[in-house]
C-alpha cells in the first residue's frame, strides 16, 4: 500500500505543479437583445489584473484599478480601449456602443455597454478583440442571446469574429 501512495505522489505531483503554473487569459462578453426596450445590453468581464496591465502599457502606468484612489481618466481610457477592440455589426452595418460604467467585483471589473434603438436584428457580427494585443493566449468567450437564441463563440487570435444570421 506504502508503495501504492508513492506511486501516486510520484505520477500526480508534476500534473499539479503544471497546471498551477499556467495562468489563463480569458474574458467572458455576454451579449442580449432586448426587443422590448430595443436595445442590445453587453457585459464584459476581465480579469483585474490583465486590464490594469493592458491599460498602464498602452495609457499610463500610474493606472491602478480597484481602488477608491482611481484615476479621473480610468472610465475614458476603458470606454477608448472597447471601442477599439469590440466591434459589433448589426445587420450588416457596424453599431456604436454607449459605455454605461464599470463596476468590481472581487478579482472582475464588470464593463456594461448598450447599443439602443435596434428594431430588428437579422444579422449580427462581433469581433472580440480584447487583450488580443497583450496576451497570445487570451480566449474571449462571447455568450448570445439574440432573437431567442443562444449561441456561444470562442474567439482568439486569428480567429476574433463570430457571425449570426436569424433569416
Amino acid at each position: 500500500m506504502k508503495t501504492f501512495r508513492i506511486a501516486l505522489i510520484i505520477f500526480i505531483l508534476p500534473l499539479l505543479a503544471y497546471t498551477t503554473m499556467h495562468k489563463y487569459y480569458v474574458s467572458v462578453t455576454k451579449i442580449e437583445y432586448v426587443k422590448e426596450k430595443e436595445s442590445v445590453q453587453i457585459i464584459s468581464r476581465i480579469f483585474i489584473d490583465d486590464f490594469e496591465k493592458l491599460l498602464r502599457e498602452r495609457y499610463d502606468e500610474n493606472i491602478t484599478l480597484s481602488t477608491k484612489n482611481e484615476l479621473s481618466t480610468i472610465d475614458s481610457y476603458i470606454e477608448r480601449y472597447l471601442t477599439e477592440k469590440l466591434k459589433i455589426d448589426i445587420n450588416d452595418k457596424p453599431s456604436n456602443f454607449n459605455y454605461l460604467g464599470k463596476e468590481y467585483e472581487d478579482d472582475i471589473i464588470f464593463c456594461y455597454l448598450e447599443i439602443e434603438n435596434v428594431k430588428a436584428i437579422n444579422t449580427f457580427q462581433v469581433s472580440n478583440k480584447i487583450l488580443l494585443d497583450l496576451f497570445k493566449e487570451q480566449e474571449n468567450i462571447v455568450r448570445t442571446n439574440i432573437n431567442g437564441k443562444r449561441k456561444s463563440f470562442i474567439l482568439k487570435k486569428g480567429n476574433d469574429k463570430g457571425v449570426l444570421n436569424f433569416n
